[in-house]
């Protein structure tokens, strides 16, 4: 694995930032020679001093399933405005990608600073304490560096809590399941989950009870009822986050606040109000309702996830068929109130910043693990290595930054995370990390940076091609192009590529691999993935 990515910065890139710390000098120098001799200059060096050993305490906000689909990145139709008030003080992140389309690798990838192929976390089940034990994740970095590292909600994948990451165990809200994206409060909804309850009672099937001897049963995709935002997991455990922020504000120990939202995963169970503001036959459909042309078959994903509800069972795979109109305008209908639910959750926290005056020393972080189609190549949920769902939303605010309030369009990757937060936290980074410090965009979103990402996606178990056969597919996207290669599970043979020109078809619609005109590029693609993202052990 190169961990020096990416290869492409030159020390004539790097002199902008090293300019930048050289031009404040004279303004310190000068600072230093007027107040020098006097008792003042000693007062004011003491107040800095003190200032200066004041770590910045840092909220950490994941969205499960959070495609970009913003009013700051700019949607059209979603309703945002908290999130996009954040954006407007904040620096967003336009061009920033995921390591893999699911939960569980994603999140491993951004909390260790690792890729995939480096922890061995490539599924929902694997941990990466079972890979990779000595890893050091962000939360623990900080805790090493004087920090008190509180977590509530999903932050690694649902049943991975990784006790190592906290400073003390992680909050939890009374009387919820411990994966609680599956809450219903329907009353025919509740009468149906307590039928089947009685059905596996019957049979002895205990192996839906989670470690709160709560049951986890999944109904119907979506939920529609009068009822408080509290009612439901993501606005309770908003709730207990705010009063833990008012606890942690008064120590002197600095804080690394981790809320991890379950909405707009599915189902989309939301208070009737977020339905409410929006009009679902205004609701545009997807454009592009159809497999891309010239993909290889296990490139697209088969739906599963959303095809395990009862009311969308019967639902054709994307190669096999599509959703009705009435279906997919329900579906996006849901996902965009889920949205305007936890963009009202999200407001909560930054209001409580902000009055008890903590957005001065706060760095916040708000992440979606993943992209998510909504009917895009015709199909739903995340599991490819397409743009639509290795796309993430990345807002990012430390106090004082030259470009808050700025988009940025550099390319940056979730490995970036953990070193970026490091650096500007002022602990230090790790050398294992495998990531950029995005810190110097901060300060100047223009500088000249690295040229391509990587993600990965492994088509395997439920998740499995069409075909039968486990792949594994590994990605790199460039400014201009993505180029895709797909292998057997435990093979090194290229059996199929991909290749998109982002330019004249952003939303990857046609492959064009098999175009001899592309064989160079293709080639120079390859050359790069395999020296700098793919490990050499595999």
């Amino acid at each position: 694995m190169n961990k020096l990515l990416p290869s492409t910065i030159t020390l004539a890139q790097c002199l902008p930032i090293l300019c930048l710390s050289i031009l404040r000098l004279p303004i310190l120098c000068l600072s230093i020679l007027c107040l020098s001799g006097s008792t003042e200059f000693q007062r004011i060096l003491n107040a800095e001093e003190v200032e200066q050993t004041k770590k910045p305490n840092v909220l950490f906000i994941a969205i499960d399933d959070l495609r970009p689909e913003l009013g700051c990145y700019g949607s059209s139709i979603a309703k945002s405005p908290n999130i996009d008030r954040f954006a407007d003080s904040a620096v967003t992140f336009t061009h920033a990608y995921c390591q893999q389309a699911v939960c569980n690798p994603s999140r491993a990838s951004l909390m260790t600073g690792l890729r995939p192929d480096t922890i061995k976390v490539w599924d929902l089940q694997t941990d990466f304490r079972k890979t990779t034990p000595d890893a050091v994740t962000l939360t623990q970095q900080f805790m090493n560096h004087g920090y008190h590292a509180v977590g509530i909600g999903k932050i690694f994948h649902n049943n991975i809590q990784d006790p190592l990451s906290w400073s003390e165990p992680k909050l939890n809200v009374d009387d919820y399941p411990f994966d609680p994206d599956a809450v219903y409060r329907g009353k025919d909804n509740v009468a149906w989950l307590e039928n089947r309850k009685s059905e596996l009672i019957a049979k002895n099937d205990r192996r839906r009870i989670d470690q709160f001897g709560k049951w986890y049963l999944k109904h119907v995709a979506t939920e529609n009822v009068d009822i408080p935002d509290d009612a439901y997991f993501d606005g309770a455990q908003t709730t207990v986050a705010i009063n833990k922020m008012k606890t942690l504000a008064t120590d002197e120990q600095p804080f690394f606040m981790a809320v991890g939202y379950y909405r707009p995963h599915l189902p989309f169970n939301v208070p009737k109000r977020y339905w409410d503001m929006y009009d679902r036959q205004s609701i545009p459909l997807a454009e592009n309702r159809f497999q891309p042309k010239n993909a290889p078959i296990m490139s697209v994903n088969t739906a599963r996830e959303i095809r395990g509800y009862t009311d969308f069972k019967n639902n054709p795979r994307p190669h096999e068929g599509s959703f009705t109109d009435k279906q997919s305008r329900l579906l996006k209908h849901g996902y965009l109130a889920s949205v305007s639910y936890i963009d009202a959750q999200v407001g909560r926290l930054l209001t409580m910043l902000k009055e008890h005056d903590l957005d001065r020393n706060t760095i916040v972080v708000l992440w979606g693990d993943h992209g998510w189609k909504l009917g895009e190549h015709n199909s739903w949920c995340k599991m490819t290595n397409y743009e639509i769902d290795t796309r993430v939303p990345l807002i990012v605010r430390t106090p004082g930054a030259v470009e808050n309030g700025k988009k940025c369009d550099r390319l940056v990757e979730f490995v970036d995370v953990y070193p970026s937060l490091c650096e500007l936290a002022g602990i230090p980074s790790r050398d294992e990390l495998e990531g950029l410090s995005f810190a110097p965009l901060l300060e100047n979103r223009k500088l000249p940076w690295k040229t391509s990402v990587f993600s990965q996606f492994l088509r395997d178990g439920i998740w499995i091609a069409p075909d039968g056969v486990a792949y594994m597919g590994r990605c790199i996207r460039t400014l201009n192009h993505r180029y895709v290669e797909w292998s057997p599970k435990d093979g090194t043979d290229v059996v199929a590529r991909e290749l998109y020109d982002l330019e004249s078809d952003p939303q990857e619609n046609n492959n064009i691999a098999e175009q001899a005109e592309h064989g160079g590029l293709i080639q120079r693609l390859a050359k790069q993935l395999h020296a700098e993202s793919i490990s050499p052990e595999r």
